[in-house]
């Protein structure tokens, strides 16, 4: 069982916790039961070598759990077997007892860009949505928060994390494999919240803000990081069919209107800090994932379109501090 239940300990017995003690419970008989993906990863897990303590770097652009001595030969091509099956990789890097993930994103790069930016998170509750693997969440505990929690519905990706605390068991760190909007109301419950590649895909964008804004601490911090479009005024463009081949991309507002609806959702104190355009450095294919990647998205003749003619993926970072 995967023990939903047990990291909500550490919450004391606030209002809220039997309706999230239900919601686990059900998310939980869903994994082990029904959900494919889950069923299929799980039993791997309990095939990952056992190493006491391993030496563990959370704060290398690349993160580091263990040497490749720590293990032998054969226990290092079972390993492999075992990571292989759990693609596709799409947050990293990591190196894994010598294994070296090479991740689809290189998502250093976006950490490397807020973490001097950002409140120190040292101390505080911090909430990542769409926590992926548990990269960022794993970059976060380096920084000793009082907890790192992530939220990660995507079966495939909640089981890489899974897979990775299994190995380091790294304590204040912890994921639920829940979407925002299933999340009950708990209000005024973490000081920092990461939005990270979310907001795009929300067809209503300012009711996701406003959720966010409910869950901060008066005076706690929203990092949020997506896609947006070039160009003056308070106007967002909603690609028609398809966005760099998605199906899922419903919003790229512009600065301007990113600023109207965090103001809306009850923000201050708001600031643009990075506007960078995604390059096929950050985002690539690899063999760690079973999929098209940034280069196929684009117009082979023009990158600074997607393949349907849009303008290519420009991502801008705002911290707001909730009103």
């Amino acid at each position: 069982m995967l023990g939903l239940k047990e990291s909500l300990k550490a919450w004391g017995a606030p209002p809220w916790l039997a309706a999230l003690e239900t919601l686990l419970d059900e998310k939980e008989r869903f994994l082990t039961q029904v959900d494919g993906n889950a069923r299929r990863l799980l039993p791997l897990l309990e095939r990952l070598p056992q190493v006491a303590e391993p030496d563990v770097d959370l704060d290398a652009d690349c993160i580091r759990i263990g040497s490749k001595t720590d293990l032998t030969a054969k226990q290092r091509a079972e390993l492999l077997d075992i990571l292989m099956e759990f693609r596709h990789w799409r947050k990293g890097p990591f190196n894994l007892f010598g294994i070296e993930i090479d991740s689809e994103w290189r998502s250093d790069f976006k950490w490397n860009r807020i973490r001097d930016r950002i409140a120190p998170l040292v101390g505080r509750r911090v909430l990542d949505v769409g926590s992926s693997s548990g990269y960022y969440l794993l970059r976060m505990a380096a920084h000793e928060p009082r907890l790192a929690l992530g939220l990660e519905p995507y079966a495939p990706f909640y089981c890489q994390y899974l897979l990775l605390q299994q190995l380091i068991a790294a304590p204040r760190v912890q994921c639920w494999p829940l979407k925002l909007e299933e999340l009950p109301e708990m209000p005024n419950c973490f000081d920092s919240i990461f939005y990270m590649g979310v907001l795009s895909h929300q067809r209503a964008p300012l009711d996701a803000l406003k959720q966010l804004a409910g869950l901060l601490r008066r005076g706690g911090e929203l990092i949020l990081e997506t896609l947006i479009v070039e160009g003056d005024g308070e106007w967002a463009f909603c690609p028609p069919r398809r966005y760099a081949k998605m199906h899922n991309v419903f919003f790229l507002p512009t600065v301007a209107c990113l600023r109207g609806w965090l103001e809306r959702a009850g923000f201050e104190r708001i600031r643009c800090i990075d506007q960078t355009w995604t390059g096929t450095e950050e985002q690539r294919r690899t063999e760690w994932i079973r999929s098209e990647s940034l280069s196929d998205f684009l117009d082979q003749q023009d990158s600074r379109k997607t393949v349907e003619g849009h303008p290519a993926p420009l991502r801008a970072v705002l911290l707001a501090e909730r009103c």
